[in-house]
């Protein structure tokens, strides 16, 4: 059968598709909080269930946190493993949601029809296109095109503390030739990207000690060291006047951006101006001398994500703290090692803590980049046949945030990841009112389909 009755059978089956992802946002899989143990479990079921009504042999996998889904469904031709995520955020603030977050329905808007519900987006909508995709091409054909192996995870949301271990344990099961994964979105919510670069990330605590107690700031200011101004004269000195980070051998393996990219990059027309204009900014605040597209996708940052100390209540006291903290992220890039970079970032500080203060560190994760090689036919195969779906060329593209499960892929089983989703801009996921767009999640399924086909010639 052609890809065309494939495509057609999408079309006509996109009200029970539909139907179908609104059960399976009904469950409020939360994995963060253990209250919802049982519902993330109900949703693994669910997800077992659906995979076995295609004739997908599948199991629902104990873990010591949520279960994972893991079908599989034999074949010739490539080894394709596909992962996504079934487990959602919490949905709090619940007073701004226009409507029951677990009680998911198509909605009218401005733009267009969306689906509305948590996880809708993130990623329960994007993970069922690819569902979806092979449930068609299956009732097409009688068959898969090739051997295919579906992972879904319930813990990504808090962290994947199973995952590591997990894909360890099953190694030889789950290696493949190439994993698929589904959890980005649109270049500015129009052009179909292939994500080839992921930034990884480092968190620490910074805790300065002074005095034993807090103190009054007439008795002692002037001649008490006061933690508060160690701390800020530290942060104040992460960056220098050009945006560059002043950490010594921060920038040590960190890649230029190659010259094809680039280009590819600049063609996209991204508008910094708008996209600093929607949160009410307009300057570009990073390294001088590179592109808003490039700080985001290809640059590794310092930022500070928060600050405590001293006495923040209403009213006033004057009082000298005996303690301030800060928290701040590193997002990293190319080969930068997130362990040797906690130490030299530590070092650092030290030397700058005077001899009446003590520090204290806490790190809180530490994941590399991950940087998928494009050598494998499957990345230009697909990147040639998005555009007919959406309009637009497909583009290989960063993305300022972490997935850190691409790395995983990577470094435990070998094997590299393409990332392709559909979400907009405007989602909103991890906040009320998720939702995602009718389109998207029509062209998303007729998109793995298109991909399906010419991955597998």
């Amino acid at each position: 059968m052609s890809l065309d009755t494939v495509l057609s059978r999408i079309d006509d089956d996109l009200p029970q598709a539909i139907e179908r992802l609104c059960a399976l946002l009904s469950i409020p899989s939360i994995s963060t909080d253990p209250t919802y143990k049982p519902q993330c479990g109900k949703a693994a079921d669910w997800l077992v269930e659906d995979l076995r009504s295609m004739g997908v042999k599948a199991e629902k996998r104990p873990t010591p946190g949520h279960p994972m889904v893991v079908g599989h469904v034999p074949g010739d031709g490539p080894h394709i493993l596909f992962y996504g995520h079934y487990d959602v955020q919490p949905v709090d603030p619940l007073e701004l949601w226009n409507r029951d977050p677990f009680d998911p329905a198509v909605e009218v808007t401005e733009k267009g029809r969306v689906i509305r519900g948590r996880g809708a987006s993130d990623d329960k909508g994007q993970l069922m296109t690819f569902v979806e995709a092979c449930r068609a091409w299956q009732q097409v054909n009688g068959s898969l095109p090739c051997r295919i192996t579906f992972f879904f995870e319930g813990e990504e949301e808090s962290g994947s503390p199973s995952l590591i271990p997990f894909l360890k344990e099953n190694a030889d099961e789950l290696r493949a030739d190439l994993a698929l994964i589904c959890d980005t979105g649109l270049f500015q919510s129009r052009t179909p990207s292939i994500m080839t670069q992921l930034r990884g990330l480092l968190g620490e605590e910074i805790v300065i000690t002074g005095p034993g107690k807090d103190l009054h700031s007439g008795m002692y200011g002037g001649p008490s060291m006061n933690p508060i101004r160690v701390l800020t004269r530290i942060l104040a000195g992460l960056h220098d006047d050009n945006g560059r980070v002043q950490v010594p051998h921060f920038y040590d393996d960190v890649p230029e951006l190659p010259q094809e990219m680039a280009e590819q990059w600049k063609a996209l027309g991204f508008d910094h101006e708008r996209f600093l204009g929607e949160v009410g900014l307009k300057t570009p605040a990073g390294e001088s001398d590179r592109t808003a597209l490039e700080m985001i996708w290809s640059r590794p940052t310092a930022e500070i994500n928060g600050i405590k100390g001293g006495y923040t209540g209403e009213g006033f006291k004057t009082v000298l703290p005996s303690r301030a903290s800060a928290k701040v992220s590193f997002r990293l890039v190319g080969q930068q090692d997130p362990h040797a970079l906690r130490e030299h970032f530590r070092d650092w500080v030290r030397a700058q803590v005077p001899s009446d203060c003590k520090v204290a560190f806490h790190g809180h994760g530490a994941s590399p980049a991950s940087q998928m090689s494009t050598v494998h036919p499957a990345f230009e195969a697909a990147r040639a046949v998005l555009g007919a779906e959406w309009g637009d060329e497909a583009a290989f593209t960063g993305c300022g945030g972490s997935i850190p499960v691409a790395g995983y892929f990577k470094a435990i089983l070998g094997m590299d990841a393409m990332l392709l989703g559909w979400a907009k801009d405007d989602d909103q996921i991890h906040s009320p009112n998720e939702k995602y767009d009718v389109e998207s999640f029509h062209k998303g399924i007729r998109s793995w389909a298109r991909v399906l086909d010419a991955i597998t010639r």
